[in-house]
């Protein structure tokens, strides 16, 4: 094995499905896993779900690569639809947010870099989410903002 290259970092937790409202996401790489260098997660977007409010990542870059059906981003105010095997790049400090107004449900892998926010993060958004309906807006921009994520006004 050469010198600071591993061949393989395997989490354990890969099967845990964390559920946001109508939102999964699969977990395949968690950023602290990966001594924080990437984090990557499959997400899974039901038909006509409600989906996250605007928001824009202070330290990371987002790329989505489509996987099933078609799921709509709205980046810097401009919709773009993410289909499988297409690829968009969603730099950090960009507003942007996603949809799917299409009958049938969209899956997406979802690639952080630096995998600086992880699986925590969003534990902690779906326990706001479950704990009621409609979650508290101040509490999820509380979450938000202490991972680096900056709620869009």
């Amino acid at each position: 094995m050469t010198q600071g290259v591993s061949l393989s970092t395997r989490w354990d937790r890969q099967d845990e499905e964390i559920l946001i409202g109508q939102i999964a996401l699969k977990f395949l790489i968690d950023g602290p896993a990966s001594g924080a260098s990437v984090t990557i997660f499959e997400m899974s977007v039901p038909a006509g779900a409600k989906v996250p409010a605007a928001h824009s990542h202070d330290a990371f870059d987002e790329t989505i690569y489509g996987l099933e059906g078609v799921l709509t981003m709205t980046v810097s105010g401009q919709s773009i639809p993410v289909v499988p095997g297409e690829t968009l790049f969603i730099r950090r400090e960009t507003v942007h947010r996603f949809d799917n107004p299409f009958p049938a449900s969209a899956r997406v892998l979802a690639i952080l870099t630096p995998g600086v926010l992880g699986s925590s993060y969003f534990r902690e958004i779906a326990a706001l989410v479950q704990a009621g309906a409609p979650a508290d807006p101040a509490a999820l921009a509380a979450v938000m903002l202490r991972y680096g994520l900056t709620p869009a006004t």
